[in-house]
């Protein structure tokens, strides 16, 4: 990894889309270049894949909810994977700190989200306490 690595990767960031063909000419580089940079860069597992954001609200998901979820020790992993197959589920992460689970989930209103969160999440054997926050406005 050097500044160059750090430059493209940011890039990427800021627009998935972005082709070889254009960072290199942004960048002032040969294609091939960045195509090679890039390719190594998938190789190690700095980049883990290439995804776009969506505007939940755009279709159709009024109501977004960051939910802290504890568990039982004992069931933690095997909850975050069933948290993960969820389709309401945009991502899934084990924390330290208020919550031992970390989940944004996406509904079309207040009511899916109450069924979400006790119909399916609250269901999981071993889910001791959900603790939703909805999102009013998403900045970044």
């Amino acid at each position: 990894m050097d500044e160059l690595d750090l430059k493209i990767l940011q890039m990427l960031e800021n627009d998935g889309s972005l082709s070889f063909t254009e960072i290199a000419r942004r960048l002032r580089l040969n294609e091939s270049t960045v195509r090679k940079r890039v390719l190594a860069l998938k190789e190690k597992g700095v980049i883990k894949k290439f995804t776009i954001v969506v505007d939940h609200e755009k279709i159709g998901f009024s109501t977004l909810a960051v939910v802290g979820i504890d568990a039982t020790p004992d069931k933690l992993l095997e909850i975050a994977q069933k948290l993960a197959e969820l389709p309401e589920t945009k991502y899934v992460a084990t924390s330290t700190g208020d919550h031992m689970i970390m989940t944004e989930i996406w509904a079309r209103d207040g009511r899916e989200l109450s069924r979400i969160l006790s119909e399916k999440i609250g269901a999981i054997e071993g889910v001791k306490k959900i603790c939703p926050a909805i999102i009013l406005e998403k900045i970044k």
